[in-house]
């Protein structure tokens, strides 16, 4: 029998589960192994009965973590796909300031419309157990097809434990940190090919930190290479922000520090 899939999304822009229908050049391929049965994207037939769930989005709002239970308790293997789903991504950023100052900010006081909102966006492995991630904003689309492939042989997806600063070496990238541009690439994971770096724009750490990531040495990188280390703070910020992935930079490259 074909393993039954399902996908879900939380805050995000779903940007990831675009990508898995751009797989339409293996898609008769992918349906031949696995049944789809739940993919608000693509059809509107919804079934509870899965054996894997691929879960984008970070959880924003309380009925999102209520919803993820009941996901968890109903699938086998549990994937989060995407930096919302891995790290808390960009909706985390919000995480710095009260949501009540936020509400009033974006609200402009009122208070019609607001929806109720967790203190922290978080990442799904802050409720329940994650069994694998696919990361990345947006995800790859040839490695979510190797994750499917692992799962069905039943065989754990590869994560590279390497820095994107490898990958660069490997295509013949010039580094991007010795031209002036404040690239992240030295403490983020690989896995993605160092395609931003390959086209001149500046790794983001969008697939979030390598087994071993020196945040001190990165500060220093950025302020001899004329940058500021509250730059490289500041870097950290756009998809890293979620508490506990948060105090490990923060405590290395203080985004107080004016030099």
């Amino acid at each position: 029998m074909r393993p039954r899939v399902a996908f879900f999304s939380f805050g995000s822009c779903e940007g990831c589960q675009l990508q898995v229908l751009s797989v339409e050049d293996v898609l008769p391929e992918l349906l031949s192994v696995v049944e789809v049965v739940n993919f608000r994207e693509a059809m509107d037939d919804r079934g509870d009965d899965y054996d894997i769930a691929f879960v984008e989005g970070s959880l924003v709002k309380p009925d999102d973590v209520a919803e993820l239970q009941q996901i968890r308790a109903r699938a086998k293997i549990l994937v989060a796909i995407g930096a919302c789903a891995c790290l808390g991504g960009v909706n985390a950023m919000r995480n710095r300031r009260p949501v009540t100052e936020l509400a009033r900010e974006v609200y402009d006081g009122r208070q019609d419309g607001v929806f109720a909102a967790l203190p922290d966006a978080s990442p799904l492995s802050s409720v329940v157990q994650v069994n694998y991630e696919i990361r990345g904003c947006p995800i790859d689309r040839i490695e979510f097809l190797e994750a499917v492939r692992s799962l069905i042989a039943g065989t754990v997806p590869y994560v590279p434990p390497f820095a994107v600063c490898v990958e660069c070496t490997l295509r013949g990238t010039p580094c991007l940190l010795e031209r002036g541009i404040p690239c992240l690439g030295s403490v983020a994971r690989a896995g993605c090919n160092a395609v931003c770096p390959a086209y001149g724009a500046p790794c983001e750490a969008c697939r979030g930190f390598h087994e071993v990531p020196n945040f001190e040495a990165l500060g220093e990188a950025f302020f001899r290479h004329g940058m500021t280390r509250t730059l490289a703070a500041e870097k950290l910020q756009l998809f890293n922000n979620y508490r506990e992935v948060r105090e490990a930079w923060e405590q290395a490259v203080p985004s107080s520090s004016a030099t």
